[in-house]
């Protein structure tokens, strides 16, 4: 067991309260967590979405942002956007900005599984190509921002439901973030 194996428990104020393996937390009753999503950019301008692979406990193969993850106990939240960029996705990213650092959330999936978390959300850079862990990801499509807006208002049904709560209110952002210099 390492690090990147457990998660950061939370009391209700949102601070850290213990830690927790992350297989044994997403259950029915899954206590507040400390996670992240984060939200990537091409070159151009657009953003990447990624379909949830079959196999994930949670929200098997709905679409979601680019990627999401819990940091270890210990490490920073920008250290951890990093990780998880590189293990799911094999791509280096640049420097994660937080576009939305008080998220919260609590959503329940059709197994009954809960997720639970306080969950910054982050966008960031792509610094080559992307190359998705099949365990991790099904299918991505790089999308402009705005179509991504008008996906989530017309059919939330085939997305997360942190995107779904993430998108109207960060999507002023997407297209500033997503305009290229």
């Amino acid at each position: 067991m390492t690090a990147s194996d457990m998660v950061v428990l939370l009391d209700e104020a949102g601070e850290p309260s213990g830690t927790a393996l992350k297989e044994a937390v997403h259950h029915e009753n899954t206590p507040l967590h400390l996670a992240f999503s984060c939200y990537l950019f091409d070159s151009a301008g657009r953003v990447l979405l990624t379909r949830r692979a079959l196999t994930k406990r949670s929200w098997p193969g709905v679409w979601s942002n680019s990627f999401c993850g819990h940091p270890a106990p210990g490490e920073t939240m920008e250290a951890a956007v990093r990780r998880h960029a590189f293990h799911e996705l094999s791509v280096r990213i640049d420097e994660p900005r937080a576009i939305l650092p008080d998220f919260r959330y609590r959503a329940v999936d059709a197994h009954g599984l809960v997720e639970n978390e306080v969950c910054p959300v982050f966008a960031a850079t792509t610094l080559g190509r992307v190359v998705p862990l099949a365990s991790e990801v099904a299918e991505f499509a790089w999308v402009w921002p705005a179509d991504l807006v008008r996906t989530v208002a017309a059919t939330p049904a085939v997305l997360s439901p942190w995107c779904v709560l993430q998108v109207p209110r960060i999507a002023g952002m997407l297209a500033d973030i997503g305009a290229p210099a």
